[in-house]
């Protein structure tokens, strides 16, 4: 029991936090219009290797950061700038989609899409604060402790729940590819809101 409730307290926060219309699962769906679905799950393999480390990381220094709130304070800085930075690029510099015949993609761009997951969930901090805030919620009411499994099973739950969501959107934009010219057309600009939304969040907080 003390295996299994982090493990399913961990997927129920990824399935939460993931769900909403977000960088990673934006972009996973917009790889999978353009590229094909296929390339979309490398893109998604690539976000959920960094997502596991964020996880883990999150985990093993969640006391400490609960106990510093300054540490909490820079991530969101540094986040808040991060977001600020890609809402100018997808607004002004990114240009516009167009298909790709994933028959013709060539190998190499798998990889290059790999690549392009860890990077693009490298550059997301959020996951910190957040699972640093889960675990220790857990921990307050004696369903988690700091200990190796109990640790090893939230964040594998968190990886498993996150996987989940991201394939959900691979599949459902995959599968509306026909009926989805609005996203086509006006991705960089609904990817640039979210992350425009997410930098005002931010600003919010820390000026609160």
């Amino acid at each position: 029991m003390s295996v299994f409730l982090p493990f399913f307290f961990g997927y129920l926060a990824a399935v939460v936090g993931v769900i909403p219309p977000g960088l990673i699962n934006m972009t996973a769906a917009k790889v999978s219009l353009i590229e094909g679905k296929k390339i979309a799950f490398f893109f998604v393999l690539g976000a959920l290797v960094i997502i596991f480390f964020q996880t883990y990381i999150s985990v093993i220094f969640a006391q400490y950061i609960n106990l510093h709130n300054e540490v909490v304070i820079l991530l969101r800085e540094i986040g808040l700038l991060i977001f600020l930075l890609l809402s100018i690029y997808f607004f002004k510099f990114a240009k516009n989609p167009s298909f790709i015949n994933p028959e013709h993609a060539v190998e190499k761009s798998k990889h290059s899409r790999f690549f392009k997951g860890m990077f693009v969930s490298a550059i997301n901090f959020f996951p910190i604060p957040y699972y640093v805030l889960i675990s220790i919620t857990m921990a307050s009411y004696g369903i988690f402790t700091f200990d190796t499994l109990p640790e090893l099973s939230l964040v594998i739950g968190a990886v498993l729940g996150s996987s989940t969501i991201f394939y959900l959107y691979v599949v459902f934009f995959n599968k509306m590819k026909s009926k989805t010219d609005f996203f086509i057309n006006n991705m960089n600009k609904i990817i640039g809101t979210i992350t425009g939304i997410v930098a005002l969040l931010t600003l919010f907080n820390l000026v609160k």
